[in-house]
């Protein structure tokens, strides 16, 4: 049975959104579904371009342009070998299409108006794992979203016991 959700996935190559990448490929993708991958990276004024997306984000950029590292330089992006092997096989074994979109700015208000812009019926995200005090201090990304998108968001915590 084909699908035609709409899923975002908050990427920054860390361990905790690698997680996230996985479980969304084994529990949440289906036959015909869009995949956005979105990733956020901090304000740098100097930029023109920044400037220019600033407000509304990259273009969309397709899993092809999205693998290759020329592409991905002009955005100041450095791909992982490990989340791209895995797109690929997503995109390959459940014929999901995968498409990238790119926010320049505060993570938790762009991943926010991600969901809007890109009309997400869901969105995953990985935890960094701060504890509370550390929640408390710094501030929580997920905890932000989960509390203002407006879709309904998941949050994939490491399963693999703190070291802290």
């Amino acid at each position: 049975m084909a699908s035609d959700r709409i899923i975002g996935l908050a990427l920054d190559f860390s361990k905790g959104s690698k997680i996230a990448l996985k479980w969304v490929i084994d529990n949440l993708l289906r036959n015909g579904d869009t995949l956005y991958i979105i990733h956020i990276n901090p304000s740098k004024d100097s930029e023109s371009r920044n400037l220019l997306w600033s407000t509304t984000g990259s273009p969309l950029i397709p899993l092809s342009e999205f693998r290759e590292k020329e592409v991905m330089h002009h955005y100041e992006v450095d791909t992982d070998a490990e989340v791209l092997d895995l797109l690929d096989t997503a995109s390959r074994q459940k014929q999901v299409t995968v498409v990238a979109k790119l926010y320049w700015g505060d993570a938790r208000e762009k991943i926010c108006d991600a969901v809007g812009d890109l009309k997400l019926d869901a969105l995953v995200m990985g935890s960094r794992g701060l504890g509370a005090i550390q929640r408390v201090l710094l501030g929580s990304v997920s905890s932000y979203v989960t509390t203002n998108a407006t879709c309904p968001v998941t949050i994939v915590k490491d399963s693999a016991p703190s070291t802290i």
